[in-house]
């Protein structure tokens, strides 16, 4: 089959697509994957085809208002990147959060079957507050509201992008959450990409919403990592990773002095990982390393300090390596709550309130006390049973 893969966002929100497209490419498919062009290494990388998409995906502060504006003219962009991606033709759509209200749109148009691949649980539940909202469980009734509440939010981000592509496509003009409805209604599938020992399936989930398991970024078994970082590895003990991915832009002078300071202060060595924030140190007991695989790195690690986003929380929960988590924002808050709650990290220090003292305090906790280690190991033994590429692959192919 033809199988056009959408998703955007950070990096994190689209490196997992590459693994999961390489598993259904080596399963005998034609796999596209339609991202920002920034990630066009990444993806051919994987031996995948590359559509690009003209978002704009760059953070920055201004608050929620800011946030919601940035975001309604992001999917603005998207929507017609999108028409352009599907133009070669596709015989299935796989769909991310991002891409979902724009791709059902192009489902309908072109008379194909889709799946959503989620990795975020984004239905309403009675279990949790929604992921986006950064609050605390406002008990069952109360997160099923939110949860109701923040899907009219989306749609209502959504809903300039969305009467522009219905138009492009001559599809007769609808109701802001109507699409959403009809999907659900028909119990459109969506295969959630985390694990469930880290977020069992909601019980009150209707039929047709799984968790199936995290797929992973591709990377190439053998390939090894830089010469230099092992050279760091091999020079004394397990080290500290420091990184905060896409987020947290303009404050890497800041977080830059407040790592190492934390890390000296801990007797820890330590590795930062650049990113957008721009970390950056020099010394005998600190490295500063550009864009890395975490699959081989995170193993080598004495603890992993991260801004709690999906993928890197279950990179570190996959590695068994306890986490110290310092959210930033949208799902952030949400994933720094599990990986305590599961007892695998530190309680979450947001990242506008971490001083040097209070990091070095929850590193040293993290890389010394016996209980978070094991705690990581359990939930990382429970992800190795799993096999979420491989179950998008078999709905994929029940769809065909």
């Amino acid at each position: 089959m033809r199988i056009l893969l959408a998703a955007a966002g950070s990096y994190g929100d689209v490196a997992p697509y590459t693994g999961l497209g390489a598993r259904l490419r080596e399963a005998g498919h034609e796999v596209a994957l339609a991202t920002q062009e920034s990630f066009a290494p990444l993806v051919r990388g994987a031996g995948l085809a590359f559509r690009p998409l003209p978002a704009d995906t760059s953070t920055g502060g201004g608050g929620k208002r800011q946030l919601m504006r940035t975001a309604a003219a992001f999917v603005r962009e998207l929507g017609a990147g999108l028409v352009e991606a599907a133009t070669p033709g596709a015989d299935v759509l796989l769909l991310s959060t991002t891409t979902a209200p724009l791709g059902w749109q192009l489902a309908e148009a072109m008379g194909i079957p889709s799946l959503g691949v989620y990795l975020q649980p984004t239905h309403p539940t009675g279990q949790f507050a929604p992921v986006m909202s950064g609050g605390r469980s406002l008990g069952g009734p109360g997160n099923r509201a939110l949860g109701r509440f923040s899907l009219r939010m989306a749609d209502r981000v959504y809903a300039d992008a969305v009467a522009d592509l219905r138009a492009r496509l001559q599809l007769p003009a609808t109701g802001r959450s109507a699409v959403r409805r009809r999907r659900e209604e028909a119990g459109w599938p969506v295969l959630h990409g985390f694990s469930t020992a880290v977020v069992p399936r909601p019980a009150d989930w209707r039929a047709g919403l799984d968790v199936v398991g995290n797929w992973w970024p591709h990377h190439e078994p053998d390939l090894p990592l830089p010469a230099h970082v092992e050279d760091f590895l091999r020079a004394g003990p397990p080290p500290v990773f420091v990184g905060f991915g896409s987020m947290a832009a303009g404050d890497g002078a800041r977080l830059s002095e407040l790592a190492v300071a934390a890390l000296r202060a801990a007797g820890l060595r330590g590795i930062l990982q650049e990113g957008r924030v721009g970390l950056m140190a020099h010394g005998d007991d600190v490295l500063t390393v550009d864009e890395l695989p975490h699959a081989p790195l995170f193993p080598r690690m004495a603890a992993v300090v991260h801004h709690a986003g999906a993928g890197t929380t279950a990179a570190a929960l996959r590695a068994g390596v306890p986490t110290v988590p310092v959210p930033v924002m949208a799902d952030q808050p949400f994933w720094a709550s599990r990986i305590a709650a599961l007892g695998a990290g530190t309680a979450p220090v947001p990242v506008g309130e971490l001083t040097a003292e209070r990091l070095a305090e929850q590193i040293g906790r993290a890389a010394r006390e016996t209980s978070y280690k094991e705690a990581a190991g359990a939930v990382a033994r429970r992800m190795a049973a799993e096999d979420g590429a491989g179950q998008v692959l078999k709905a994929v192919e029940r769809l065909g």
